[in-house]
This record gives structure tokens, sequence and C-alpha cells, in this order.
């Protein structure tokens, strides 16, 4: 079969062939429909040979979705050509984080080996994805693969951190969303779906801040050296009671902090490397800081669930999976509006 490969220590990923997989006992065969592309890829293929945490090569994608195509032995509930999502964080199933369905912090992963598909286990952009456990896939029913398969992780990651913070959020209040990309666009709408507050969307694009506004935003302001003086008198000087950061680089930590109001809840979602330092008065009095980590199963149903009551719609550019590599330079140059999606058998 065919799968994109990040081969070599700061190589671009590579289309190649490798043998078809075949499943194990317990293990699940699935034909990809789609696989989501996500800057989580490019920060580990930007990291350096001596803090590379998986082992070459690597098949990419940790957005999965498809038609189940074999069972292994042992394997009931699934009948083949069932349309599936793959739950990516994948545990060891036994600790006490997992038998929450919170496998996104299992206890044991790390010592037992256990890594999801993409990130350190074969990934979703290939033809076939061998799933390690039948409990690791949420039926799709009638939604549409190539639409949902950003949800995976685009859709679970930001609801898993607005879950949190619903309680603030309330009639009169402020979210503020940095970053309106892949994931940001996604959290503009749960926002809209789940809570009363007014959303202002920051980001360094018109083309971003646009897809914002036509996804719910109240508000959109260009996120320059303005930006935090334009939030706060949107906000009346009193600042955001949830700021979602999903770019997360050291410019956009400090106006995430900065713009927070008294008690407000500032969740660090994007991986670019910056932090917030903590202290007496500095972000304001009882500013709760976070760095959430994807979501759980059953929040991706919840996820799910939205996207076919119709409150949330990822917005999807198509490759091929020849054109992956393409893809990826789109992503890392900023030109992906929304999410790419590689259609693998497409």
């Amino acid at each position: 079969m065919k799968a994109l490969q990040y081969r070599s220590i700061g190589r671009p990923p590579e289309v190649v062939t490798v043998p078809d997989p075949e499943p194990g006992p317990g293990q699940v065969l699935l034909k990809v429909s789609a696989a989501g592309v996500c800057h989580s890829d490019i920060a580990v293929m930007s990291r350096p040979a001596e803090s590379f945490p998986y082992a070459l090569p690597l098949t990419l994608g940790h957005e999965g979705a498809g038609t189940v195509a074999a069972l292994g032995a042992g394997v009931t509930g699934l009948a083949l050509g069932e349309p599936v999502a793959v739950y990516g964080p994948w545990g060891c199933g036994m600790c006490g984080k997992c038998a929450q369905g919170k496998e996104n912090y299992c206890l044991r992963a790390a010592e037992l080996g256990i890594f999801p598909p993409g990130l350190g286990a074969p990934g979703a952009i290939a033809e076939y994805l061998v799933v390690d456990d039948p409990r690791h896939l949420v039926p799709l029913g009638d939604l549409d693969p190539v639409a949902s398969v950003p949800l995976t992780d685009a859709g679970l990651t930001p609801y898993h951190a607005i879950k949190r913070s619903l309680p603030k959020l309330v009639p009169g209040s402020t979210a503020v969303v940095i970053g309106s990309g892949g994931l940001g666009h996604v959290a503009i709408q749960l926002l809209r779906a789940l809570t009363a507050a007014r959303v202002i969307a920051l980001d360094v694009s018109e083309e971003k801040l646009e897809l914002a506004r036509r996804v719910g935003a109240h508000e959109t302001v260009l996120s320059d050296a303005g930006a935090v003086d334009k939030v706060r008198a949107l906000t009346g000087g009193l600042g955001a009671e949830a700021v979602f950061d999903f770019v997360g680089a050291p410019p956009t930590t400090a106006t995430a902090a900065a713009v927070a109001a008294i008690e407000a809840d500032v969740s660090l979602v994007g991986i670019g490397g910056g932090t917030l330092p903590v202290g007496f008065g500095s972000p304001p009095f009882e500013v709760s800081v976070t760095a959430p980590y994807w979501g759980s199963r059953s929040e991706l149903i919840e996820v799910l669930d939205l996207a076919r009551e119709g409150f949330v719609e990822v917005h999807v550019e198509t490759y091929g999976l020849d054109d992956a590599p393409l893809a990826y330079e789109r992503l890392h140059a900023g030109k992906v509006n929304g999410r790419a999606v590689i259609l693998p058998n497409g």
C-alpha cells in the first residue's frame, strides 16, 4: 500500500510503498477514507535527531476515519464495511485515567511504549491503518468521514478545553480565541453552540479572520501590537472570562495573559513553545492557566454528536495521497484555511 512517511530527520515526508498491514489478535484493520493534517506533525518533524521521540520511518496522521476492512482474532461488535472514526490518544485501558475514558492522560502509556497513530505508531495517512483495540473506534453513522475526520483532534481538543470553562462562560461573558485556523475556527463554533459568551477571534491573517466571522465570531481583531488594547476596549477594560490560545507561541501566550479578566481561565492549547509565568497579580488575580491535551473518548462521541446535529462544521481542503507532502508544505507556510484532509483511497 501507499503511505506518507517521515523517513529522515530534517527531510520532508515522502509517499512510499510499504507492505499491507494485517490485524493481529484484538486489532482492527481500517481502509482509510480520510486523514487529517495537523501542526503537531510539523512540530514533531522539526525536532532535532537528539530529541526525536519516535522510531523512523514513521507513517504520519493522527486524525483518521475509515471503514472496517478486517477483524483480528477475538474482535466482536464491529461489522465489515462499518464507517468509524479513530480515537487517537491510545492508552493502556487499565489505569485510573483510562477507566474514566481519559486515555489522553493515561498514566502508563510512556512506561508501556504505547503511542498514538502517527505519533509513534503507524498513522492514518496510508491506504490502510491497524487500530490496536476496537475501543478506539467511534461509529460515524451517516457523518461524512472527510468533513468529520478533523473532529478527532481539531474538534476534540478545543471541545475538551472549552468544556472545562463552561461555568464561566455565562451570559454577558467574553471568550477570546487566539488563532482562528484549524482548531480555532472549530472552537468558535463550539463556543457559539455551547455558551452565551461573546466570542472575539484574533489572527494575523485577514483570510483567517474572515473564516472566523463566517463561523460565528462576534468580533475579530488583527493580532498585532494593538490587539490587547482592542480586546480590552471591547470588554470595557475588564478582559475575557476565558482565553483559548491555539497558537501557543511566546507572543500569543503574552497576549492571552494580557487580555484575561480577574478569575479567568487561560487555556494554552497550541504547541508553539510559549509559556506563561504565574505569580501574585500577574496574570490578574485568580487566573487559572492550563495546558490541556486532546480529550477523552466520551468527549469525542459528544463532538461527533454536535456535528451530527449541525452545530459544528470543519472547513476542509482535500488532497490525494500523492499530494500529501504539498498539504504539509501549505500548512507550514500558513496557507491552509481551516483543515487539510488527505484522501488515501480517493
